[in-house]
């Protein structure tokens, strides 16, 4: 059978993908009809020949190296599979009475690691209700209704002892940032995200490097979710209005756009920045972003692999883990992706240095750990359009871990992957709840 165009609506009775549209809040699993096949690196031509031959996947378009300029539209063509050669993976268009073929030939074929559908991603912050409506992300469940049903006694003690954030925020106060001589001078970590602010007068400084692998958007960032999460990662070291929020203040951001404006993407999106990020040699890949996953579900398998070749060269990777949970009667499992064990999966901690009521916790067993925690209350960092903006999330507290990573990277440049994360997990300060909480326990810089 020749190939023609594909039918995503028919997978499952998914609609198209258009950005998040449409789609309710409530739902923890969203499929856009693709497949994320994962090639054994020295023979991949072998697994999509299989795939071709059996499923009649979409033609392959090849993505090699520092090759972005067209991923985009590729990613949104039903007509083309997408090979994304160095990762040794491939976002694969295929009929949908072909998926079982495709499924099939996956197990059979020792070309073909692994074999799953591609999912949507969202953005993870948490919006409190006294926020202006273009600081609330749709695409995330509101937080509303989750703050409504805590008292204002429970919040009070949330926002902990009074700390004096007239220099120094709160958060880089709490993980020593403030005593810290290092910048992550010189050092590329990569923000995958919704994008960035590129006029915002404290970030314009630090990007390196900017791409948008969303169709029909710039790296413009109209959500605020990526510009903030760049902030806290390499906010000058004297920003426009004090206080200080950005923990590696001489770090190179590559702010790669991977969610829409609207806060949502898909797995191929992710996939393609992190490709990008890696040939362009970053040291740091940080996602706060997720899609949530259900008690006992295992880790993906396509990310996980992918996560150990980010390692093998020299990458690390971390995620936040979520904030689906209602502590302390309901607590949800680890998100996807960080629920890879080769991921690096980040609580949110508030004022008080307790997890924050909204923050997952490690349940799912192997993979969905929470590996270590950060300040993700209130925090301050970078707003479009040149101002300043306090937002809660897991995702907030993520990028306090990239930056922290950026500094152990400039004190130690030839340390591998792995050594920087055993570094990290080494150095945080131990905290008195349980691991499957805090992980290693609180952040602290070098």
């Amino acid at each position: 059978m020749a190939n023609g165009p594909m039918d995503r609506r028919a997978f499952g009775g998914q609609p198209d993908r258009p950005n998040g549209q449409g789609r309710t809040p409530e739902q923890s699993a969203e499929y856009t009809g693709r497949y994320v096949v994962l090639l054994e690196p020295g023979n991949q031509e072998s697994g999509l020949n299989a795939l071709r031959s059996n499923a009649d996947i979409a033609s392959v378009e090849r993505v090699r190296g520092t090759e972005t300029a067209n991923i985009a539209e590729l990613l949104e063509r039903p007509d083309v599979s997408v090979h994304f050669e160095e990762l040794g993976a491939a976002v694969v268009e295929v009929r949908p009475e072909q998926r079982h073929a495709l499924v099939t030939t996956a197990e059979a074929d020792p070309a073909i690691i692994a074999a799953e559908p591609e999912r949507m991603v969202y953005a993870m912050p948490i919006t409190a209700p006294t926020q202006a409506p273009t600081e609330f992300f749709p695409a995330y469940r509101s937080d509303e209704e989750v703050v409504a049903r805590h008292s204002r006694a429970e919040m009070a003690v949330a926002q902990g002892p009074a700390w004096d954030e007239q220099t120094w925020t709160w958060g880089l106060q709490a993980i020593r940032a403030n005593l810290s001589h290092l910048t992550g001078r010189g050092v590329k970590v990569a923000v995958l995200d919704t994008g960035v602010d590129t006029d915002h007068p404290d970030l314009v400084g630090c990007l390196e490097e900017t791409m948008s692998f969303v169709l029909g958007e710039s790296v413009e960032d109209s959500n605020g979710h990526g510009t903030h999460c760049i902030g806290t990662v390499a906010g000058p070291r004297n920003p426009q209005q004090q206080p200080r929020y950005g923990v590696a203040c001489d770090a190179r951001i590559l702010a790669g756009k991977v969610l829409s404006n609207r806060g949502s993407g898909t797995d191929g999106q992710i996939l393609a920045g992190m490709a990008w990020a890696i040939a362009r040699g970053a040291r740091v890949i940080s996602m706060s972003l997720g899609a949530r996953v259900r008690k006992g579900e295992l880790f993906p398998q396509t990310y996980e692999i992918l996560a150990k070749r980010a390692f093998e060269r020299g990458t690390v990777i971390v995620a936040a883990a979520g904030n689906d949970s209602n502590r302390p009667q309901d607590v949800f499992p680890v998100s996807r992706p960080a629920n890879c064990p080769s991921i690096l999966a980040v609580g949110a901690l508030d004022k008080a240095i307790a997890p924050a009521f909204f923050s997952n916790g490690g349940i799912n067993g192997q993979g969905g750990e929470v590996n270590i925690a950060a300040p993700g209350w209130d925090v301050r960092s970078a707003a479009p359009g040149g101002g300043y903006t306090e937002m809660k999330g897991t995702s907030m507290a993520t990028p306090h871990v990239a930056g922290v990573l950026a500094l152990l990277a400039e004190a130690n440049p030839n340390a591998s992957a792995t050594e920087l994360k055993a570094a990290l997990l080494a150095g945080a300060y131990p905290l008195t709840q349980p691991a499957k909480d805090v992980g290693a326990g609180l952040l602290q810089a070098p």
